[in-house]
């Protein structure tokens, strides 16, 4: 399949830094340069003073720490063009750049390094073992570098980690199962590496809000517990998942608010659960394989702003259910084997909805597919799905508020909610 061209509200998703990166600036009353705050963090950021006296030069034994871990990295950068390790001399670390400090504890004047910000400073080589030692780190974000290598293993004494942000490197090897160690992490960016392999059930039943996966090399089944995420983000465009879409994807729920498929290799039907994310506003199937009917859960999607199916292989009407979705501001179904539009659909221009329906097999719409290619489309039979009507399907929406953990994920027969499987 062709390689897609980005669009704008994926642009807006994967190149804009997410809305949890503000809690550099709302924690650190400091900018950019490594300024010191002395009067602490509401609640703390993890981790207890210790009472043993720090070496000589050091204000506290935190930064002798610090000191360390900070000089065993800096040993391990091959590459800074713009000098930003240079001003890593000296015992004062809370001066360092991209270095930020803060009170471990309210009330205390002992500092700690709470954050590592180096976005965009084009910096190469490898992450060291010894980072660990920043034991009270509560953000580490490393966007737009050079670095290579893997995730080291002892980064799971990161235990004050909140965010975690490697976007934009070159990181290799497996999905860095060390950060499902890290008990406070939320956020969480492994965009644009060379991550691959499958990826484990437990990245689904950890506390994150937001997973981005896009553009590495991931591949095969996208795991079942899925439907036990509480992210209210997750991006899996741009890579190799394969197989069906799983059927409890829709036991996210109320909670989600964008998932990217875009651009892998998933097939079969779509669940019909999906009905039950209600809250959901952006949701991209693209360039997959997916194919069938839509399912009349769509009508539950009452909060989708952004729904782009387009480049599978979806057959029958363009159906009321969905044109009727009243949040809706763009809907793509271009290049799929759609024979006909509802009556609803004809009227999303008057409605200033962006409608995309070219190369479908549509009687008496432009640009569409030759008469050849959509008489010999046979895939338009092959998902099965239980019946219901509709006011069942949308009442279940608010029946599953919370998803039982486990990686095993949830039977739709036990709340209801009407099922589907592809044909023999």
């Amino acid at each position: 399949m062709a390689k897609p061209s980005i669009l704008l509200h994926l642009l807006l998703l994967l190149f804009n830094q997410h809305s949890l990166s503000l809690a550099l600036e709302a924690s650190f009353s400091g900018g950019i340069g490594g300024v010191s705050v002395s009067g602490g963090i509401q609640g703390g950021f993890g981790g207890t003073i210790t009472n043993s006296p720090a070496p000589p030069g050091f204000q506290s034994l935190k930064l002798y720490r610090a000191y360390r871990a900070l000089q065993s990295w800096k040993s391990a950068i091959t590459d800074d063009p713009y000098g930003v390790t240079n001003t890593w001399v000296g015992t004062n670390v809370c001066n360092y750049r991209g270095v930020f400090c803060a009170s471990p504890l309210v009330g205390s004047s002992e500092l700690a390094v709470a954050g590592i910000d180096l976005n965009h400073a084009l910096l190469g080589g490898t992450l060291v073992s010894d980072l660990s030692l920043l034991s009270d780190l509560s953000l580490l974000h490393l966007n737009t570098n050079r670095f290579t290598g893997t995730v080291p293993d002892t980064f799971n004494d990161f235990i004050s980690l909140t965010e975690l942000d490697l976007s934009n490197n070159r990181f290799t090897g497996p999905f860095p199962s060390v950060v499902l160690s890290m008990p406070s992490l939320i956020y969480l960016d492994l965009r644009f590496n060379k991550f691959g392999g499958v990826l484990p059930d437990d990245l689904f039943t950890s506390n994150f809000d937001a997973i981005f996966l896009n553009n590495n090399q991931f591949e095969g089944p996208i795991p079942l517990s899925l439907g036990n995420s509480p992210a209210s983000v997750i991006t899996f465009a741009n890579n190799n998942f394969s197989g069906d879409l799983p059927a409890t994807f829709g036991y996210m729920g109320s909670r989600v608010r964008e998932v990217l498929f875009m651009n892998n290799q998933l097939t079969g039907c779509i669940p019909e659960g999906i009905g039950l994310l209600s809250q959901i506003q952006v949701l991209d199937l693209s360039f997959n394989l997916f194919s069938g009917h839509l399912p009349d859960s769509f009508s539950c999607l009452t909060g989708i702003q952004v729904l782009n199916i387009a480049h599978n292989e979806f057959s029958g009407i363009v159906p009321d259910i969905v044109c009727e979705l009243r949040s809706l501001a763009n809907l793509t179904v271009a290049f799929n084997f759609f024979s006909g539009l509802s009556q609803e659909c004809s009227r999303l221009s008057f409605r200033n909805v962006g409608f995309d329906l070219s190369g479908n097999c549509i009687p008496g719409k432009v640009m569409q597919r030759p008469p050849p290619e959509c008489n010999g489309y046979q895939g338009g039979f092959n998902c099965i799905r239980i019946p219901a009507t509709r006011p069942l399907e949308c009442q279940a929406v608010g029946e599953v508020s919370t998803v039982e953990k486990g990686t095993g994920g949830v039977d739709p027969r036990a709340h209801g909610v009407p099922g589907s499987r592809p044909s023999p």
